[in-house]
């Protein structure tokens, strides 16, 4: 199975990394939009759920090799991967993750720079791994995934996943993100910022109020891996907005934004957990945004 997609931005060869599967219920995905239009869309299984990619994506840098994202990890334990629908495991390395940076020839140590769009266990969960215990059952040693890497997020964020609520403290799992800041491996951000030359963060608040989408931009090209800002294209829809988003209506207006820039510059949004569409150039159709030039993945 392909688990990689490459194109180029400027000078910059990028490569889409499919890190498995997860499904969440559809309804929770679409909020407010009535199952009948939202299946036709994405069909859902016998719970109710739908298929959601947990896609990153890999940038080769003059500065080192840049990694969006990681996925889910390895650490979470059988009820939690079924009750998400988690399908991860790789078949060379732990995790699929790693088993797509090793068909690019990469492996963890490789990675110079971890971004991570925001810290919910399905983008920062690979982020570390759990040591094995040689002839126990007990868990083993926290570590970085990526030893080698600076792990850049928003400093809001951090403070956010630390300070979860009833509503929140479910996607946010500490054995994600502390352990990268006793390494003093964090480089924090404060709102819109280059993080190296041709990639910068974008604040792209609603989902989380610290949410960021990343830009790579060179030669006048733009490719936004825009994450739970518009998971997949079907929430290119303005009203299309998840149901885990904490400020929907802040969504609705950060997303009017982005769509409007994007259009206006032709981007390449690359869609975090679209099942099948990977990225599209982004366009106007009358009053209509349309997705063309779409590059679709492997069922």
């Amino acid at each position: 199975m392909t688990l990689t997609h490459s194109f180029t931005v400027g000078k910059f060869r990028c490569h889409t990394l499919e890190g498995g599967l997860q499904r969440l219920d559809g309804g929770a995905m679409f909020g407010v939009v009535p199952k009948p239009l939202w299946e036709r869309q994405i069909a859902p299984d016998e719970r109710n759920r739908i298929p959601l990619a947990m896609r990153c994506l890999l940038v080769e840098h003059d500065d080192g090799l840049v990694l969006i994202d990681t996925s889910v990890g390895t650490k979470e334990d059988q009820k939690f991967i079924d009750i998400y629908g988690i399908e991860a495991a790789g078949r060379e390395t732990p995790s699929q993750l790693e088993d797509a940076l090793l068909q690019l020839g990469h492996r963890p140590d490789d990675i110079k720079w971890v971004i991570n769009t925001h810290l919910h266990f399905d983008h920062a969960g690979g982020n570390t791994y759990r040591a094995p215990v040689a002839g126990g059952e007990e868990e083993g040693e926290l570590k970085l995934t990526f030893p080698n890497a600076t792990y850049v997020v928003q400093r809001g964020e951090l403070e956010f996943a630390r300070n979860t609520n009833e509503r929140t403290r479910a996607s946010y799992f500490p054995a994600n993100f502390e352990p990268i800041a006793t390494a003093g491996k964090f480089r924090l951000l404060n709102g819109d910022q280059q993080i190296l030359p041709g990639i910068s963060a974008r604040l792209t608040p609603g989902h989380v109020p610290w949410h960021q989408a990343v830009l790579v931009e060179d030669g006048g090209e733009t490719a936004a891996f825009v994450a739970d800002l518009i998971p997949t294209s079907a929430h290119m829809r303005l009203p299309w907005i998840m149901g885990y988003d904490l400020e929907p209506l802040r969504t609705l207006e950060t997303k009017r934004t982005i769509l409007r820039e994007a259009v206006q510059e032709e981007w390449r949004l690359v869609f975090e957990h679209d099942a099948v569409v990977a990225w599209g150039r982004v366009r106007a159709k009358g009053p209509q945004v349309v997705l063309e030039d779409e590059v679709r993945v492997e069922s």
